[in-house]
């Protein structure tokens, strides 16, 4: 069979598959960045002259309307992803993000600040819905989890970057201080746009919308091989076999997206919905958006120590995230998301309990208060192994691929909405609460132990088609086990007649998959 050619400047095999993570994890530098950019910036003298020292709910506003920016972004993947595909998403994304670079840098208001960091957020949450799809469709089973948990590491090296360069700027004066921090963020968005320009589409994507052909080329110039390769014809097979299944149907429409159907559409993208819920709500932005200021506000320390504090505490984020990068395949998903709420919940309520001795003052304050230091250096570290990886993995991989990008963005937007939601009540919690605020994400990592025990099945080293089969309802199934029984071999060979055209004429799956997913 004679294949489209599929253009990409990288080649084929491993230097192409390097291309796409590198291109992925730059993506999520510039997301890093982004998120820990305002940190070293709020408090510095210029800044606050320049806007006219907000109080703290401005703050936490201009500070979080990024993140509400994010949750549009999210949205509009709604309805541009699918119709424009992965790569060209990416571009979208990166278009909006250098048009709000450049609003923030040259602003003199609050409202133009707010109007270009809003805009920076509708460039991160398309890419943020569109990249863990991208990654997880274009590499294997059992490589998945370590390179798409690669990205979130990232996001940790972007915010040391951004950490860093804030400290550095801190010793400078007049506005260049903050501008020229928030204006490099172009430099990512430039890269990415530039490297994403050699990319192949992902093959998943091609073969939903009828392009095969193109699909396949794709596959072999992804794994360096020929379109009558074994490994090649299962991976077409199974997408053709979960396509044909999905649109059993008709095409899903946005009401029935969290309509309980043949591979369970809505419990899923519910479970994708509350594990980027329990991202947020663990507490994480009070540390990446606020540490120097709690540092300074609630730990008593001087603005040069907070800023050297908070850069050394968020590079335990990168600590924690080198855990699953390379283990996360044989841990599994489940396990590092309850042992994680545990540790997080642990060093919450450490930091509560150690910083509410202030009011004693004198020697004793002063003692608990570097102790309370402690447990947020402990808390990013157990943050960036568990809680920071896992959910942008099990997002992709746990969506049957007809909403995949719709549902995608749907979990994505959890992770905006709630993201804005403690990043804007930060501020005033710190200032009004103290100690007690960290209570509250102490209960929260509490409770999601029993939630992931009881809700989150494991996905570990299934294929994204085996995962739907894991979902099937049981009358499916049987129809499968029966179509099986008559048409397809053990080994899970379609007979001859299954395809005409390179397209799967039927939509049952064979029974070596099936068999497989009920023994698991």
């Amino acid at each position: 069979m004679g294949l489209k050619s599929v253009y990409n400047m990288y080649g084929r095999g491993k230097p192409l598959r390097i291309a796409i993570s590198f291109a992925c994890q730059l993506a999520f530098v510039l997301f890093g960045y982004d998120q820990g950019v305002f940190s070293g910036i709020v408090g510095n003298q210029d800044f606050l002259d320049q806007f006219n020292h907000p109080n703290a709910g401005l703050e936490g506003i201009i500070v979080s309307i990024y993140n509400l920016g994010c949750f549009s972004g999210c949205i509009l993947t709604f309805i541009i992803c699918e119709r424009l595909g992965r790569r060209k998403s990416m571009w979208v994304a990166m278009v909006f993000i250098l048009v709000g670079a450049v609003l923030q840098t040259s602003a003199t208001t609050v409202p133009h600040l707010m109007v270009g960091r809003y805009i920076t957020g509708i460039g991160t949450g398309i890419e943020t819905s569109t990249v863990p799809a991208y990654q997880s469709e274009l590499c294997e089973a059992n490589m998945r989890g370590r390179l798409v948990a690669s990205e979130p590491l990232f996001v940790g090296v972007g915010i040391e970057i951004a950490y860093w360069f804030d400290y550095g700027m801190s010793f400078t004066s007049g506005s260049i201080a903050w501008r020229l921090p928030i204006a490099c963020q172009m430099i990512f968005a430039v890269i990415v746009i530039i490297l994403v320009f050699g990319l192949p589409e992902s093959p998943r994507y091609l073969y939903a919308h009828g392009r095969n052909e193109e699909a396949l080329q794709v596959l072999c110039d992804v794994y360096d091989t020929q379109p009558d390769d074994p490994k090649i014809q299962k991976e077409q097979n199974d997408v053709l076999e979960a396509l044909a299944l999905e649109r059993e149907h008709g095409e899903y429409k946005w009401s029935e997206l969290f309509k309980r159907d043949e591979v369970q559409t809505g419990r899923r993208v519910l479970l994708a919905y509350g594990m980027q819920f329990m991202n947020q709500m663990g507490g994480i932005n009070l540390v990446v958006y606020y540490v120097t200021t709690v540092l300074e506000d609630n730990v008593g320390l001087d603005r040069n120590l907070s800023l050297i504090l908070g850069g050394c505490i968020n590079f335990m984020f990168v600590v924690g995230s080198l855990f699953p990068t390379f283990l996360l395949d044989r841990v599994g998903r489940r396990n590092p998301m309850i042992w994680g709420a545990l540790g997080l919940a642990i060093s919450m309520m450490m930091i509560s309990i150690l910083l509410s001795f202030q009011h004693l003052g004198g020697a004793i304050a002063k003692s608990t208060s570097t102790a309370a230091v402690a447990f947020f250096f402990t808390y990013m570290l157990v943050f960036g192994g568990t809680q920071n990886v896992v959910p942008w993995v099990y997002v992709p991989e746990i969506l049957p691929l007809h909403v995949r990008a719709k549902g995608t963005a749907v979990g994505i937007s959890a992770n905006w909405l709630w993201n804005f939601f403690v990043v804007m009540i930060t501020p005033t919690l710190i200032e009004s609460l103290k100690w007690k605020a960290y209570l509250l994400f102490m209960a929260t990592n509490f409770a999601f132990m029993p939630l992931v025990y009881f809700c989150y099945p494991e996905t570990n080293c299934l294929t994204l088609e085996e995962v739907d089969w894991f979902f099937l309802e049981p009358g499916a199934v049987k129809r499968s086990l029966r179509v099986a029984k008559h048409g397809w071999d053990i080994e899970g060979r379609p007979p001859v007649h299954a395809f005409e055209g390179g397209t799967l004429s039927t939509p049952e799956k064979p029974l070596a998959a099936v068999t497989h997913d009920e023994k698991s």
